[in-house]
């Protein structure tokens, strides 16, 4: 039986102990996954680490005949503002690639732009100012608390409970330590409700997968109930213990679970998505929906939110390892990329 060569791309984490290494290790938990997947559907795979040596990288996909790549690739050297140029790369290269394209992943992770292409199309998303640490700022048009994330960071980087201010005058006192450690921030009015994440998965024609949440009913009230770092990383902190995943299918009311999948798959178009992508929401006491983020390629760890939705849905991960593979081939017959076979 012949079989088709997979590159897999991914990043090179962070050494243990540096900031935030938690988060930076996983990518090589999805790689292991995804490889074993790829292995039991009888395909070659290889490993093709992510790094600023771009002609290696491209010498070595010639040298094995890459007849497709899953990419994986987070970010490069742990810097976000490069995290879409793996794709990017592979579609000068003409190589079919899982996932969003070089567009998508650069709307979604600049935190900022995702924000105002949802308000200019009618998104609810909540209220911020921007924090570049220039000039005088006036924060009186916030209403408090509120959160401060980094503009281009994902996994949760930089926001916990220390993230959330809840008058001006220790916003002021805070704001400028944050700055200095993630550069431009984004000061947003924080969101009391449920969190949801939507998860989406399909290629020409994406569905939108059983709705999860977040479950912060054991958060006492001097926790603010977010999916911070400590919540997705520290497995020894009491945010992580405490906020597990749930699926409330049967207890959001129909209207209501319509019309978030709705705003979920106008997100996903609307930001150029393509194969699989996440979309966190906030829905308050009074039932608005709030767009907190638009994820392109979302982890695909096996225990993470996403694969969950895929296991609630009815899938295995390997299923779902074929899925994506059944979708970078579709594109690849439809745009005349001949596919390599070793």
């Amino acid at each position: 039986m012949s079989r088709k060569v997979i590159g897999l791309l991914h990043n090179v984490p962070v050494p243990a102990g540096t900031a935030f290494s938690e988060a930076s290790s996983d990518i090589l938990t999805q790689v292991e996954a995804i490889e074993e997947a790829i292995k039991n559907l009888g395909y070659l795979s290889i490993r093709m680490p992510f790094t600023r040596n771009i002609t290696g990288l491209i010498l070595e996909m010639r040298k094995v005949s890459v007849a497709i790549a899953v990419n994986l690739v987070e970010t490069l050297d742990d810097d976000p503002r490069f995290t879409g140029h793996s794709a990017a790369i592979l579609e000068l290269l003409d190589i079919p690639f899982s996932g969003s394209p070089f567009s998508a992943i650069m709307l979604t992770t600049d935190k900022v732009m995702t924000k105002r292409l949802l308000m200019a199309n009618g998104i609810k998303t909540p209220n911020y100012m921007i924090y570049n640490g220039k000039g005088n700022f006036d924060f009186h048009g916030l209403r408090y608390p509120v959160i401060l994330k980094p503009a281009l960071q994902d996994a949760s980087i930089g926001i916990d409970q220390e993230s959330i201010f809840k008058h001006e005058r220790s916003l002021k006192e805070g704001i400028e330590g944050f700055f200095n450690r993630f550069g431009t921030i984004l000061v947003e009015e924080y969101i009391n409700g449920r969190e949801l994440n939507v998860s989406i998965f399909g290629y020409p024609s994406p569905r939108v997968l059983p709705i999860a949440e977040i479950d912060f009913s054991a958060f006492p009230e001097n926790l603010f109930p977010i999916a911070g770092y400590r919540a997705k990383w520290d497995k020894s902190s009491f945010e992580y213990c405490h906020s597990p995943r749930k699926f409330p299918q049967q207890e959001l009311p129909a209207v209501l679970r319509e019309k978030i999948e709705s705003i979920a798959l106008e997100c996903f178009h609307l930001l150029m998505l393509r194969d699989y992508g996440r979309v966190d929401i906030r829905l308050d006491d009074q039932g608005q929906i709030y767009v907190l983020e638009v994820n392109a390629n979302p982890c695909l760890s096996p225990d993470a939110g996403f694969a969950g939705a895929i296991y609630q849905d009815g899938m295995s991960y390997t299923d779902m390892v074929r899925q994506l593979i059944n979708f970078t081939e579709q594109r690849a017959v439809n745009n005349r990329t001949p596919l390599t076979y070793s």
